[in-house]
């Protein structure tokens, strides 16, 4: 059983920054293309970023470009994502998934197998 553990959240101010990890059970993370998702209240979970299985290549949504960073660590297993010019439209709950697609990333949440249990980030204006 593939178990993803997600930490970093917190509370940030408006411009500030937040580092969020996640934890692989197992060699997940070396063998999957993983991702990060959202979901603010009363909102759909939607796509934050994804990266390739070597970190090589990394996709985004439109909404992070330019501020969010999707790295991995393989020999740790542990996927991260750093935050920078955090906006209050970023306040969700954020969750690291594993893709069942072995060759490219998806920004579809049913693409998605493992999901971790979610950390809480909350920025203020």
């Amino acid at each position: 059983q593939v178990q993803l553990v997600e930490s970093g959240g917190g509370l940030a101010q408006a411009g500030g920054s937040l580092r969020l990890s996640c934890a692989a059970s197992s060699r997940t993370s070396t063998t999957y293309i993983m991702a990060w998702f959202r979901q603010a209240p009363g909102k759909e979970r939607e796509f934050v970023a994804a990266i390739s299985r070597s970190g090589g290549s990394a996709t985004y949504a439109d909404s992070v470009k330019g501020r969010f960073t999707i790295s991995r660590d393989n020999a740790k297993n542990t996927v991260y994502l750093q935050m920078n010019s955090l906006k209050p439209e970023d306040t969700a709950v954020y969750y690291c998934a594993r893709s069942r697609n072995y060759y490219s990333a998806s920004t579809h949440s049913y693409e998605y197998d493992y999901w971790g249990q979610g950390t809480q980030v909350t920025v203020s204006s």
